[in-house]
């Protein structure tokens, strides 16, 4: 089995706009996600993100407001998962609910295991 990070990126708040209504039925939805992964083994940990922070950056370490690229999408949340290859990591970030609100990408990235690292 592998270790993959699944960073959830949006433009913006992806629920800001929803009615409470809509906001409430997303929510269940990933609850239902995570308990799915939770369940088969696959999830580590899951978390959403706060819209402020800091970039760090350069040889000097120079600080910029935002954690966000040049460009509209910020990451918003992530899923540590467990997965026998890329195949069935893409299997498990196809089938998140953020799909059925907006656009939005998710970045599938192998943990690289390191000798002496944790």
């Amino acid at each position: 089995m592998q270790e993959f990070m699944l960073f959830i990126k949006t433009e913006g708040d992806h629920l800001e706009n929803l009615s409470p209504e809509e906001q409430q039925a997303h929510v269940q939805k990933i609850g239902n996600y995570i308990g799915g992964l939770m369940q088969s083994g696959k999830l580590k940990s899951a978390q959403p993100l706060q819209m402020n922070g800091v970039t760090i950056q350069g040889k000097q370490g120079t600080l910029k407001d935002g954690p966000f690229n040049e460009s509209k999408e910020v990451i918003v949340g992530y899923f540590h998962i467990v997965a026998k290859n890329l195949e069935e990591a893409v299997d498990i970030a196809r089938a998140n609910p953020v799909f059925d609100q907006e656009e939005a990408t998710i970045e599938i990235r192998p943990i690289k295991q390191m000798d002496g690292i944790n």
